[in-house]
């Protein structure tokens, strides 16, 4: 989830400097189902079943909360079984186990069922109902606008053949949010952004009622956004990259990135020094100060440096004789399969290179020289690293005495002779003995461990609004919205601008009402009317929807798709409501049978 700008990391005590939280995940714990759950009816499910995260719980408003909320992956390594997946919260670090993440989605479309069943085999279970055998209770959730029958078909398939649920309803998060807040008016119009973890939508609803014709979709969204960052940060600091990691790019994001309101405007104040070191932002990374403190002297450098050069000498040497022994067994046996020959047991030698893997008496004598001659190169090895070790060994006995004599050669009266002279440069002799003070360089090694965040802050999530920064080929958020409004006649246009609302989590960097009102008001004609709404929370909103829809429409059939229907209709068979995609069934027109004249 986004965090609001007055969460935060504090800043340590330099300036601008924040610490990484680097949060780890929480396992959910195990509930259980209470009696106000199932009496006198099976209270519904929800679940908002995102692309980042999953939100489950109860449809009861004496629990307006969700029970669960985790994010949308799954780790199994290869050839581990189904019980030892962990699913969401149970993965505590996302990072060692990156490339072994799986999730359900293409996009925002599920087509991974295998991971799917398994998000509601962890839902299930952690909400205390035993999902091997029928879950009684109905299911509300959310899909994508405008979802693929199959994808639908295969979910209707799994909730009802896999878990016998009773009843299903789905409906889409950006309108579950969008009716949230707008509980006042009875059929609101509107222009919904809904931007999330993979894409943003654009959808138009008139009259209380989506528009599904005049739909958009942009490929685009926070996991975009985090990977075009990590890829600025990492071309900026090649010297770390292992620790530019996606988790820590969403976090920059969520509390450090903003939509600037001209994208141009922007980088020209950035040019600014002062208005740089007001603003960037220095990421510390974590680092040790051991690395460049040293206790040891350097007589007990030297000492440790022989020390692990004997040991190593000591290692080679006992692998040489392993190997060397190793090798003489070898041989040994070769040359006892070789004498079967020369006794002419002909049935045990062919038997004994088929043990070993040899087709003739020929590739046997050839490998046997190729024993032989490595065991001598063996032992050469070995007896030249013996005469190493032993004129080391005596070059430094006699290297002592000779050091020692020559210290002792100088004699009290050169000492004497030397002290004579002194007086005579007494001038230039303090400059000559004064001892030269090493000018070290002055390393920091924490500043060395920081990331400034100074454009980044902007670049990133500027992507929404320009795709062509990071290469794609693919309308922004302003074009395809005039793309909507054009579909539309100038009345429709006003219905739609006078009420834009903003939802998801890709919406809540600060800024982005602001920029939103700014192209507005570039697209608009001059003098017209619109207004900006941004949903209580964007995150959860879609979940609160599908929540308060589910306590109105529990006890009637609008919306609801039972077993009856699935069994007589079909799995891609959707029944509406005010917040779910349209219903659209494919005809498949018969083509007229071929008349062949016959050839006079």
């Amino acid at each position: 989830l986004f965090l609001v700008a007055q969460n935060m990391s504090a800043p340590s005590a330099a300036v601008n400097v924040y610490q990484f939280r680097d949060s780890r995940a929480v396992p959910d714990p195990f509930l259980e189902v209470g009696s106000q759950h199932c009496i006198p009816d099976f209270v519904p499910i929800v679940v908002d079943n995102g692309s980042f995260q999953c939100r489950a719980g109860w449809a009861t408003a004496a629990e307006p909360e969700p029970k669960l909320v985790f994010k949308s992956v799954a780790a199994r390594s290869r050839g581990a079984s189904r019980s030892e997946t962990q699913i969401g919260n149970d993965i505590p670090n996302l990072e060692p186990v990156r490339w072994l993440l799986k999730t359900q989605f293409d996009r925002n479309v599920v087509v991974n069922f295998e991971i799917q069943e398994l998000m509601f085999d962890y839902i299930f279970q952690h909400i205390g109902i035993n999902s091997e055998g029928c879950v009684n209770h109905p299911i509300v959730l959310t899909e994508a606008p405008c979802n693929p029958l199959y994808s639908r078909q295969m979910m209707s398939e799994l909730l009802f053949e896999c878990y016998h649920i009773p009843k299903v309803s789905y409906g889409i998060d950006g309108l579950y949010s969008f009716f949230r807040n707008e509980k006042g008016s009875p059929h609101p119009s509107g222009l919904i952004i809904s931007s999330g973890f993979q894409c943003t939508h654009i959808l138009p609803v008139l009259k209380g009622r989506l528009d599904a014709n005049n739909c958009k979709r942009i490929n685009l969204g926070g996991s975009q956004v985090a990977g075009y960052l990590q890829r600025l940060l990492q071309l900026k600091y090649p010297g770390h990259l292992p620790s530019i990691t996606l988790s820590r790019m969403e976090e920059l994001l969520h509390e450090h990135s903003y939509f600037a309101e001209d994208y141009t405007e922007e980088l020209e104040k950035w040019r600014s020094p002062d208005f740089y070191e007001k603003n960037v932002h220095k990421m510390q990374l974590p680092f040790s100060n051991k690395l460049l403190v040293s206790s040891f002297t350097t007589e007990e450098k030297l000492e440790r440096r022989q020390q692990q050069l004997r040991r190593l000498q000591e290692l080679n040497a006992r692998r040489r004789e392993e190997k060397l022994q190793l090798d003489q067994e070898r041989l040994e046996k070769l040359l006892s399969v070789q004498e079967l020959l020369d006794e002419g047991q002909v049935d045990l030698f062919h038997k004994a290179l088929v043990e070993l893997n040899m087709d003739s008496a020929e590739e046997l004598q050839s490998y046997i020289n190729k024993l032989g001659i490595a065991i001598e190169q063996t032992k050469q090895k070995i007896l030249q690293a013996e005469v190493n070790i032993e004129v080391d060994a005596v070059d430094t006995k006699a290297e002592t005495p000779d050091l020692e004599q020559l210290g002792s050669e100088q004699s009290l009266d050169d000492v004497e002779s030397i002290t004579e002279l002194e007086p005579l440069f007494n001038e230039e002799t303090p400059e000559i003995e004064k001892p030269a003070i090493p000018v070290q360089p002055v390393f920091n090694l924490a500043e060395y461990h920081q990331l400034f965040l100074g454009t980044e802050r902007i670049r990133a999530p500027e992507i929404i609004f320009q795709p062509s920064l990071m290469g794609e080929e693919q309308a922004g958020l302003p074009e395809t919205m005039q793309y909507v409004f054009e579909r539309y006649s100038k009345e429709q246009q006003n219905e739609l601008a006078q009420n834009v609302f903003l939802t998801g989590g890709n919406v809540m960097y600060p800024g982005m009402k602001g920029r939103i009102e700014k192209e507005l008001l570039e697209m608009r004609p001059f003098q017209s009317y619109f207004k900006i709404k941004m949903a209580a929370i964007p995150a959860l909103d879609a979940w609160y929807g599908a929540r308060d829809w589910a306590l109105e429409f529990m006890n009637q059939e609008e919306g609801w798709i039972t077993r009856q229907d699935y069994e007589e209709k079909g799995g891609e068979y959707l029944r509406e409501h005010k917040a779910s995609n349209a219903s659209s069934t494919i005809s498949i027109s018969k083509q007229a049978p071929k008349i062949i004249e016959p050839t006079v």
